[in-house]
């Protein structure tokens, strides 16, 4: 199983181009794909840079056939002419995908800071080896407490995912909203976590949880390569903000899946966006 996540900054790249499929061909050529994590998704956003107010899943999802799109909207207002804008996180997979959940993470006011809504998609994928929660996300740049409030909420997210997994279901009413479907605790936590792998934020969200509660996340990177630090993930060709470049970009893990992992890269040569595509290569079998 491959997956890619990558912040595409509402697919607009170093040459200030807008254009989702380019994003697309880029992924392409990086990996053949199973599922791939995008963040900055936007649908008539014409104030943004380079956009002339595209849907951008609509011209995403027409360059994958094949792949399903889940869309979780962070951002949804009124475009001033009766139609809405939309920014947040998409999914595609071409596994089945047994079912969706989009968590609007909690936003506390920090006056003074500029800062928006923010959204984790949760989808449950039927892998090779059986159902994995994989999640996309992008906390808050700007704000420090915010972030660290989002972490936790998905620290709390993953508990409660894992305590639906351990708990016995009523097996009834097949085809309604109550039928009892996977929801595992193996997961994958992908997304732009606006943290860098010394601050506080990365120790806090793969801090281990209470004994028998729910399995750590560990970040794949150091599975794959230990010892090594991490390659940059934004400000690798443009100097506007992420000077040196660094890497906040992750895929973390349950410790389930550890020993699956086989690779994790990082494509530091595209310019289609101002963050770079991270690959992580999952082994079917341990």
């Amino acid at each position: 199983m491959k997956l890619i996540t990558w912040n595409i900054q509402w697919c607009r790249g170093i040459d200030l181009a807008v254009d989702p499929a380019r994003i697309v061909r880029t992924a392409q050529k990086l990996a053949d794909f199973d599922v791939l994590c995008l963040q900055e998704v936007a649908v008539n956003f014409p104030g943004l840079p380079g956009s002339r107010g595209e849907d951008q899943v609509a011209e995403l999802s027409r360059a994958l056939p094949g792949f399903s799109a889940h869309y979780g909207i962070a951002t949804d207002v009124d475009d001033g002419k009766g139609g809405r804008s939309r920014f947040g996180n998409l999914i595609f997979s071409r596994l089945p995908v047994v079912q969706v959940y989009r968590h609007l993470l909690p936003w506390p006011a920090d006056p003074g800071v500029q800062s928006m809504q923010r959204i984790a998609v949760e989808t449950v994928v039927q892998a090779p080896w059986g159902p994995v929660r994989v999640m996309t996300t992008h906390l808050e740049y700007y704000s420090a407490m915010q972030r660290m409030v989002q972490i936790d909420a998905l620290r709390m997210l993953h508990q409660h995912a894992c305590g639906h997994a351990s708990a016995p279901h009523i097996q009834n009413d097949a085809g309604q909203p109550f039928q009892a479907r996977p929801r595992p605790a193996s997961a994958i936590l992908t997304g732009d976590f606006n943290f860098k792998p010394d601050d506080p934020a990365y120790r806090r969200i793969t801090a281990p949880f209470d004994i028998g509660a729910a399995p750590a996340l560990i970040d794949a990177w150091t599975l794959a390569h230990p010892g090594i630090s991490h390659a940059p993930s934004a400000g690798v060709h443009e100097d506007s903000w992420a000077k040196p470049p660094f890497c906040c970009d992750f895929i973390f893990v349950t410790t389930d899946l550890a020993r699956r992992v086989r690779d994790v890269t990082i494509d530091a040569q595209t310019q289609a966006s101002d963050h770079q595509p991270v690959l992580i290569d999952i082994a079917d079998a341990r």
